[in-house]
């Protein structure tokens, strides 16, 4: 460490021309200790009001219609064959 750092750290801080204060600054953007509007904004996040009900009824019946749909997937995969897939010569050029 140089010695020059060492004499500065002794005689403190070096005041800033401009007047403002970094630390200052810091501690001012932080969360406060306390919030004087912590009460009235509580209800907006509690209750029927809270995260989990505001966005439970958005989409209704998409559980029961998704579960629905993958069996009906499986069901045309594993029991459904398709007979005219790759049959072109049988069939000749008229019959789709």
């Amino acid at each position: 460490m140089y010695p020059s750092r060492i004499l500065r750290a002794a005689q403190g801080e070096k005041p800033n021309i401009t007047g403002f204060d970094v630390r200052k600054y810091y501690k001012a953007t932080q969360v406060p200790r306390y919030d004087p509007w912590e009460r009235a904004e509580a209800w907006r996040y509690t209750g029927q009001f809270s995260r989990w009900n505001r966005f439970k009824g958005s989409l209704p019946g998409f559980g029961i219609a998704s579960v629905a749909f993958g069996a009906y997937c499986l069901y045309e995969y594993l029991f459904i064959t398709d007979d005219h897939h790759g049959h072109a010569k049988e069939h000749g050029e008229g019959h789709h």
